[in-house]
C-alpha cells in the first residue's frame, strides 16, 4: 500500500472531524427543546452554545502542542472518549448549570481537540505534496459535520426528543475509538513509509516537551509578527460570519420567519453539500494561487450574501439560492489560512501557531452565538445581528491584503 496508507489515515481524521463538528452542531438543534423541556431562556442557552464553541477553539493550541509532544493517536482518543461522555451526561441534567457543564465546557473541551487543528498537524506530518487539496477536504468534514448532522437530529428530535438526540451523538462518539485504535499509526515511519509525496525520510520525531510550555512559547514568538494578528482577526471573523451566526442561530431565523424546522434543516443540508465542493476546491486553489487573494474573494463574497439575507423573502428558492452561493464560501477560508501560517510560522510551530488563530475563530463564533441570540431578545429578530455579520466579512477582505504572506513579500495593498 506504500504511501498510499496516507489517505486511510485522512479517511479517519475526516470520519473523526465530520463527527466532532456534528456534536458542536447539536445545540442548534436543541435550543428549542431545551427551552419546551426545562423552561430556560434563549440567552441562557446560547451561553451553553458560545461556551462550548469558544473552549472548541480556545484548546485548539493547546491539543496541537499535546499532539507535537505525547501523539495523534492518545491525544484524538481521550477528546472522543470526554465528548461520548459528555454528551451521555447531558441526558440526566436538571438545572441550566449541568447544560453549561455538559454542553459547554465538558464537550468544548473534547471537541477542541478534533477539530482543524488536528486536520493541519495531520497534514504536514503524512503529506508534503498536494497539503492544501488534503487540508480543503478535511476542513469541509467539519462545516460538512456541522450542517449536514443538522437535519438528521432535527429529525430525530423531532421523533424521539432532545435526550434521543444526545445519545445519538454520544454513540457516534464512542464508535469512533476503536477505528482510531486500530487504523491510526503516529506518524508515517512507524510502519516504515515516507510522507505522501516525500522522495526521502522525515526526521525523527522531536523530543516530548511540556505542551503548555510548547504552545505558549509558539505564541510568543508568533506575535511578533504583523501576519499573526491580521490572520487572528480575519479568523475571527471568519467563525463570527459562519458556525457562531449560522451554524447556532439560521434554524431559529427561519423559525421567526415562518420556515418549518425540517425546511430550515434542509437549507442548512444544502450549505453543507455545497461546502464539500467549495472548501476542497479552495485547497486546490490554494496549491496554485495567492492565499491573500482568496481570502479577499471569500470574506468579501460571504460578507455580501450575509447582508443581502435579511432583506429577502425568505421563499424555498432564495434560500436554496443562499444555500448554494453561501455553502460554497462557508470556510474555504481554512486551506488559505494554513498556507499562511505555515509560510509565516515554520513547519513545527506553523499547527501551533495555527491553533491559536483557529482559537480566534471560535472566539468570534462564540461571540456571535451569544450577540446573535441577545440581539433576538433585545430587538425580536435576528436582522440587525446578520448585517453586522455582513460588515464585518467585508472588514477581513480589507485585512488580508494586508497579509505579508510569504517572507519578504509584500502586502497587496501596499503593491498595489
Amino acid at each position: 500500500m506504500g504511501q498510499k496508507y496516507a489517505f486511510v489515515v485522512v479517511g479517519v481524521i475526516f470520519l473523526c472531524l465530520l463527527v466532532a463538528a456534528g456534536l458542536r452542531s447539536t445545540p442548534s438543534v436543541l435550543l428549542v427543546p431545551w427551552e419546551k423541556s426545562f423552561g430556560w431562556s434563549r440567552d441562557t442557552t446560547s451561553l451553553a452554545a458560545a461556551i462550548g464553541i469558544f473552549l472548541y477553539g480556545l484548546v485548539g493550541p493547546f491539543a496541537a502542542a499535546l499532539m507535537q509532544s505525547f501523539g495523534i493517536r492518545r491525544t484524538l482518543l481521550t477528546a472522543l472518549a470526554l465528548m461520548a461522555g459528555s454528551t451521555a451526561l447531558s441526558t440526566l441534567m436538571t438545572d441550566s448549570w449541568h447544560l453549561i457543564a455538559s454542553w459547554g465546557v465538558m464537550s468544548g473541551l473534547g471537541s477542541g481537540a478534533v477539530a482543524l487543528v488536528m486536520g493541519a498537524t495531520v497534514t504536514n506530518r503524512w503529506f508534503v505534496r498536494n497539503r492544501g487539496l488534503v487540508m480543503g477536504l478535511l476542513t469541509a468534514s467539519t462545516a460538512t459535520g456541522t450542517l449536514i448532522f443538522i437535519p438528521l437530529l432535527s429529525a430525530i428530535a423531532e421523533a424521539g426528543g432532545w435526550a434521543t438526540v444526545a445519545w445519538t451523538v454520544a454513540i457516534a462518539c464512542a464508535a469512533l475509538i476503536p477505528l482510531v485504535f486500530w487504523l491510526l499509526p503516529e506518524r508515517p515511519a512507524d510502519m516504515g513509509l515516507m510522507p505522501y509525496g516525500a522522495t526521502e525520510m522525515a526526521p525523527p520525531a522531536p523530543p516530548a516537551q511540556n505542551p503548555l510550555v510548547f504552545a505558549v512559547s509558539a505564541l510568543g514568538r508568533a506575535s511578533r509578527k504583523p501576519d499573526f494578528w491580521f490572520l487572528f482577526a480575519t479568523f475571527w471573523i471568519c467563525g463570527f460570519t459562519t458556525n457562531g451566526l449560522v451554524g447556532t442561530h439560521m434554524l431559529s431565523f427561519c423559525g421567526d420567519m415562518g420556515i418549518a424546522v425540517t425546511t430550515a434543516a434542509g437549507v442548512l443540508a444544502l450549505m453543507g453539500f455545497f461546502d464539500l465542493f467549495g472548501t476542497t476546491a479552495s485547497g486546490w486553489l490554494t496549491d496554485r494561487y495567492d492565499p491573500r487573494k482568496l481570502l479577499f474573494m471569500y470574506y468579501g463574497l460571504r460578507g455580501l450574501s450575509l447582508v443581502y439575507l435579511p432583506y429577502t423573502d425568505f421563499s424555498l428558492v432564495s434560500l436554496s439560492v443562499f444555500a448554494v452561493f453561501y455553502g460554497l464560501d462557508w470556510i474555504a477560508t481554512v486551506p488559505p489560512t494554513v498556507r499562511l501560517a505555515t509560510e509565516a510560522f515554520g513547519e513545527r510551530d506553523g499547527p501551533v501557531v495555527f491553533g491559536w488563530i483557529a482559537a480566534g475563530h471560535q472566539l468570534g463564533a462564540a461571540s456571535a452565538a451569544f450577540f446573535a441570540g441577545w440581539m433576538r431578545v433585545q430587538q425580536g429578530n435576528y436582522f440587525e445581528a446578520f448585517v453586522i455579520a455582513g460588515v464585518t466579512g467585508v472588514i477581513a477582505a480589507g485585512l488580508s491584503l494586508l497579509i505579508r504572506g510569504r517572507k519578504g513579500q509584500q502586502p497587496l495593498a501596499a503593491a498595489v
